[in-house]
């Protein structure tokens, strides 16, 4: 990609082999965008929000689905059967590949590393040589000062990053798979480690599962870091939800949280037994204009003078892990940067 600054060059892929490829991306938009650059007419869509909700682990891949499936038919009015079966023939066109080659194409924000992950835990157990994979994977484009991803861009400005495409290793299918395991893993203990971990490949994915783990309760508030900054970005005098969203999107590194999950959000510090959050139209859907404002507890707790699980409790799946109840039993510990296992003693009170 000549003169494109922030993208390391490497030695040109063969672009016609490449062609052949299937193609497997972030969402519908970016495969309409790979048919219309002309780069493949076999691109497959890996759309699922797997930072929100259910994916635990020690279940078949069929039980998976329907998980994920009940999971987003439920936030998202679809049918459940229908969506359970897209999940499925999205499994067998991958599987169905297995004798040729992938093109993976995504960003460097957390929902795409994540559903980066699941891909290569399942090409890896489908028997893929490594060399038969290649990932173009993006955290800025030239000329974009608050890249947000692929689906900005325009279909000639693709096919350029091929030229930062890279060609996986073993390794890098081994870190994947395990960062897949330990996202699914009932106890969070493993994902300090993909957070630690650096691949020159996978060069995003340590950033991810860092961000990931910040959405448990911290030990300061009880709350995740996406609660804090819509909190934090809600002004005294009150602001719609869209203005506030554009706020919470300003303080991400990678805008990885689209707006149906952050009106979920809303609606859950405003529906709380003891609200953080006063919407003008309670009972009803959170919308873009919905206007927020915090309440006094909002403020104690945004302070760090009260707990929101210990005011509230907690019904959250953060990958594999339920938090439940008026402790929550990990926590997100700042002062470490780390989750921990607080104590009996130790747990927040109101």
């Amino acid at each position: 990609m000549t003169g494109q600054a922030g993208l390391e060059r490497r030695e040109r892929p063969d672009r016609e082999r490449l062609a052949a490829a299937l193609h497997v991306t972030n969402g519908d938009i970016t495969v309409d965008l790979l048919r219309r650059a002309g780069l493949t007419r076999h691109a497959l869509s890996w759309a699922d929000v797997l930072h929100e909700g259910p994916v635990p682990g020690g279940l078949s891949d069929d039980e998976l689905r329907r998980v994920r499936a009940q999971f987003i038919a439920a936030a998202d009015g679809v049918h459940a059967g229908e969506l359970r079966r897209r999940f499925q023939e999205r499994d067998r066109i991958l599987a169905a590949g297995r004798a040729g080659e992938y093109l993976l194409w995504f960003e460097a924000d957390l929902y795409d590393q994540l559903q980066i992950a699941q891909i290569l835990a399942a090409l890896g157990g489908l028997g893929v040589a490594p060399g038969r994979v290649t990932l173009v994977c993006i955290g800025e484009y030239p000329g974009i000062a608050y890249f947000g991803g692929l689906g900005e861009l325009e279909p000639e400005q693709l096919p350029g990053l091929l030229d930062v495409a890279v060609p996986l290793t073993a390794g890098a299918l081994d870190l994947g798979a395990a960062a897949w395991a330990a996202l699914r893993a009932g106890d969070p203990g493993g994902l300090g480690a993909i957070a630690a971990s650096r691949s020159r490949e996978l060069r995003f994915l340590g950033e991810a599962f860092d961000r990931l783990s910040r959405e448990y309760p911290s030990t300061r508030d009880g709350l995740s870091l996406t609660e804090r900054r819509i909190l934090a970005a809600t002004p005294a005098e009150g602001a719609s939800a869209a203005a506030v969203f554009w706020q919470l999107g300003a303080r991400e590194a990678r805008p990885f949280l689209g707006d149906l999950w952050y009106f979920r959000t809303v609606a859950r510090l405003a529906g709380a037994r003891v609200p953080l959050l006063a919407i003008d139209r309670p009972g009803e859907p959170v919308t873009a204009g919905t206007r927020l404002r915090p309440t006094a507890a909002g403020r104690r707790v945004l302070r760090g003078e009260a707990d929101h699980v210990a005011l509230n409790g907690i019904d959250r799946w953060v990958g594999g892990v339920h938090l439940r109840g008026r402790a929550a039993r990990w926590r997100w510990d700042e002062g470490t940067e780390s989750i921990t296992e607080p104590g009996p003693g130790e747990r927040p009170s109101v």
